[in-house]
């Protein structure tokens, strides 16, 4: 016991709205649905978890764990509750451990575990259709984060000789959900997996992260469960990919469905896989997904912090495309913020490293889908958010969506409807209504088949530039088509439609 209050379950027990004895009742009920019948909790151990700091015996936070989730309709660990022994037990950022707000980074031994009990917890919201969209990300500031991972992610891991001990306090067993018993595997089912990866990725791409986010949820939990047996260091390297490229699809699928907690939850684990797996650029690449997440969330200035952590930690042997790639990251960060001269600055670093790139060396198979079309996009999509700002940006953000979709062959229909709506964007700007509406329609007719809810909240922004040109009949159409198209909108914190 601390002696002072756990803030993390003060929080988020004044969220679920519980009374005190309340709550002790559902843990009681609770654990006897989970095999715990002796279990007897009362208001007053509540409050000591509350206001003391006390922390519960096995199996209460697994339980507390469960509780949270169903009630909250996110996934909700005992690390979220200040619940792990031997670490921090709910201070708030700027208390306790400066150096590790937040629990990260994580001692080796337990990423494992947390990406394990994490994605046991979502399935099990999936399977009960209690996932909910909330949009306030609980990791802390970015600087914070950035701040606790630099030494972190720039020395390079040393695996441990045995397996991690599942018997170790920090091993938070995720409860009974899922849980893949550890076995060794060989290298024809990490090739398998590594298959699987692309199957997965492919798809997401081209139909968007709802459809099969939870068949990617579930495959990462089970790489968790293979991770907990110790395999021949190349073996084991191979799995941490693994295990990293499908945290990091896990996290892109939930941000492109709304699910923002949960995606930079996945891409924390991601950096983390990454970085025990030996591949730095992997890590800053994980990372850089986080501060796009960011970007669309209305927050720039925190992912910038992001991008200087996902640059200097990728390391000397990031291959030049992979710089580029951040460079355009980081740059519609700056046009988002009206940095026109550093955007435009950052976008020239882009295109330089990205034609420097001989292509002697294979790029990772994370890097394969960022091809010269996404350069192009990615331009066009810093220069339609400049033009907000300045809106002589737009004839050039309908210069690199052009580009952009000439080239887009490979049925990523994502980035195409992307493209579409950085051109109709972009032309509405620069006063073009007409061309605008046709690539409005083109967007519009590509949706049906699309789950990406990141595709309607860049078409709710566009849907907002049609204002000044409703007298036109033809605008006037294409507006009463965009309100039918578009789903109904849940209640949104501010900042959370992409400001781009």
């Amino acid at each position: 016991m601390s002696g002072q209050p756990n803030t993390r379950l003060a929080d988020l027990f004044g969220l679920a709205g519980w009374s005190k004895g309340e709550l002790a009742r559902l843990v009681n009920r609770q654990a006897a649905a989970m095999g715990h019948p002796q279990l007897a909790t009362d208001t007053s151990r509540v409050r000591r978890w509350i206001d003391m700091g006390e922390i519960p015996r096995d199996p209460v936070p697994r339980v507390l764990a469960a509780l949270f989730t169903e009630r909250l309709g996110r996934v909700v660990t005992i690390g979220d509750l200040g619940l792990v022994r031997h670490g921090r037990t709910g201070k708030r950022q700027g208390g306790g451990n400066v150096e590790h707000p937040d629990g990260v980074p994580w001692a080796p031994e337990r990423t494992a575990a947390v990406l394990t009990e994490f994605t046991g917890m979502d399935l099990m919201l999936n399977r009960r259709g209690l996932v909910g969209a909330g949009v306030a990300l609980t990791a802390g500031s970015a600087s914070v984060l950035s701040s606790a991972m630099h030494d972190w992610l720039h020395t390079d891991p040393a695996l441990k000789a045995d397996a991690p001990d599942l018997d170790n306090p920090l091993h938070a067993d995720p409860a009974g959900f899922d849980r893949y018993e550890a076995a060794p595997i060989g290298a024809q089912e990490i090739e398998e997996l590594e298959r699987s990866v692309e199957v997965f990725r492919a798809w997401d791409a081209a139909r968007g992260g709802g459809l099969q986010r939870k068949a990617v949820v579930g495959q990462l939990n089970e790489v968790g469960g293979m991770l907990s047996y110790r395999h021949p260091e190349h073996l084991q390297r191979r799995l941490w990919g693994v295990a990293a490229n499908l945290a990091v699809l896990a996290g892109w699928m939930s941000h492109d469905i709304g699910l923002e907690p949960t995606a930079q939850k996945y891409f924390i684990i991601a950096a983390h896989a990454a970085r025990e797996g030996g591949d730095r650029p992997r890590a800053g690449e994980a990372l850089s997904r986080a501060a796009r997440q960011l970007v669309h969330l209305g927050k720039p200035d925190e992912a910038l912090d992001l991008m200087k952590l996902a640059q200097s930690g990728s390391g000397e042997q990031v291959l030049p495309r992979t710089k580029a790639m951040l460079y355009t990251v980081e740059a519609w960060a700056q046009a988002s913020m009206g940095k026109g001269q550093a955007m435009r600055r950052t976008l020239g670093q882009a295109e330089d490293l990205f034609g420097s790139d001989r292509g002697d060396v294979p790029p990772p198979s994370w890097m394969q889908m960022f091809k010269e079309e996404d350069l192009y996009g990615m331009q066009a999509l810093a220069y339609r958010t400049l033009a907000e700002h300045d809106p002589t940006a737009a004839r050039q953000a309908q210069h690199f969506a052009e580009r952009a979709l000439e080239l887009r062959v490979d049925g990523r229909q994502r980035s195409k409807i992307f493209d579409f709506l950085s051109m109709a964007s972009a032309s509405f700007i620069a006063d073009d209504p007409e061309q605008a509406s046709s690539y409005a329609r083109l967007a519009l007719a590509a949706m049906g088949s699309n789950s990406s809810h990141r595709t309607w909240d860049r078409l709710r922004q566009m849907y907002r530039l049609t204002g000044q040109y409703s007298s036109y009949p033809k605008i006037q159409d294409l507006r009463e088509e965009i309100k039918l198209a578009l789903p109904p909108t849940q209640p949104k914190n501010k900042g959370d439609i992409a400001s781009a």
